[in-house]
């Protein structure tokens, strides 16, 4: 499964909007996600399963950049 992550750079920071981030990480779970993760330094808002036509218009985006983990 592809997951999405929107996250912030730093932990310490207030999250803002404007600032958020996106990566794409292939992985089981969600926690399975998060443990890929936890070696940055993130601060993760969201993890949001893609699946069906919302996976392809991901897939089509010029944005789109599975990330290796």
């Amino acid at each position: 499964m592809i997951f999405k992550v929107y996250y912030q750079d730093s932990k310490t920071q207030v999250p803002v909007r404007e600032n958020t981030k996106t990566l794409y990480v292939e992985a089981e779970t969600q926690r399975e996600v998060r443990q890929k993760l936890q070696d940055r330094k993130y601060n993760i808002e969201f993890i949001q399963q893609l699946e069906g036509e919302h996976l392809e218009y991901e897939q089509a985006s010029e944005h789109f950049e599975l990330e290796q983990v």
